[in-house]
């Protein structure tokens, strides 16, 4: 694929940077190119739920054929319980375009670690967890060798738990995942999708993200990106604190109580994101 057609921000972006997750389905390869030319950061080819039992096969060799002929991306492989896994694996390890996997369905740590073993080495593993075992091991899964990012799979682990979408509903989970993920010294988590929404809904999904900790999300439409990337950057007005603060710092601002020192990270960090989402001219 022409260099040309891969976004060039969302190339030169890392991975633990990324706010919008695009999982485009492996059942075609259509589906490809529309998902690496869109404003997602990071774009996930799905061999998991998106493909039908019968038809993995096939969409493994289209997704390997993708990654070895110019595209790259991350790939939703199967769960480690599937007769699939090792078989996705053993295909993408010499994938040259593969930029990491997202397991579905984790629950225990050495699943991550299985995983990473059987790629190249140093390839990034982010864990998906979608049900109230993998909740509950988050901490240990973060923690585990080869984990890379945590995601929440939230249409699963509400069919698991019989919980409602209400944020309250789901506060524990996203909870859990924000401080496995402190603990396990890993980049924010991926919240889940929010399926169909757009515009001001998504815009509002994203603020409960955001203010749980998280610091991505999934989605399954390219036009959800933009409003993602949107939802998860620092706002104008926290840009232009951040620059006032860092201004009177470097131009010897004294130290007045307790929260500077705070107050001074936080506006480094927002200085930090907005240089790497392009956010200063935007």
């Amino acid at each position: 694929m022409p260099t040309s057609l891969r976004n060039s921000r969302a190339a030169a972006l890392p991975a633990k940077l990324s706010r919008s997750w695009l999982l485009a389905s492996a059942a075609s390869e259509d589906n490809f190119i529309p998902a690496l030319t869109s404003e997602a950061d990071s774009v996930v080819f799905d061999m998991e739920d998106a493909v039908p039992g019968p038809e993995k096969p096939a969409a493994r060799e289209r997704v390997v054929e993708a990654l070895s002929t110019g595209m790259t991306a991350w790939v939703r492989v199967n769960a480690i319980e599937t007769e699939y896994w090792a078989d996705d694996l053993a295909a993408l390890s010499k994938a040259p375009g593969l930029r990491g996997v997202m397991l579905a369905q984790t629950e225990k740590p050495e699943q991550v670690t299985y995983t990473a073993m059987r790629l190249t080495a140093g390839t990034p593993v982010l864990a998906l967890i979608e049900s109230a075992v993998g909740i509950e091991n988050a901490t240990a899964i973060a923690s585990a060798p080869g984990t890379f990012r945590l995601a929440f799979g939230v249409g699963d682990f509400r069919r698991d738990t019989g919980a409602s979408d209400d944020p309250m509903a789901l506060a524990y989970a996203r909870s859990k995942l924000v401080v496995a993920s402190r603990v396990g010294q890993l980049p924010g988590p991926i919240d889940g999708p929010t399926v169909g929404a757009l515009g001001d809904e998504l815009l509002e999904a994203c603020r409960v993200t955001a203010s749980m900790g998280m610091t991505g999300k999934l989605c399954l439409l390219t036009e959800a990106t933009d409003t993602i990337n949107k939802g998860l950057s620092p706002s104008d007005s926290e840009i232009s604190w951040a620059a006032e603060l860092l201004r009177d710092h470097a131009a010897g601002a004294v130290v007045g109580d307790g929260s500077y020192l705070p107050r001074l990270a936080r506006a480094q960090k927002i200085s930090s994101l907005a240089d790497s989402y392009g956010l200063w001219n935007a």
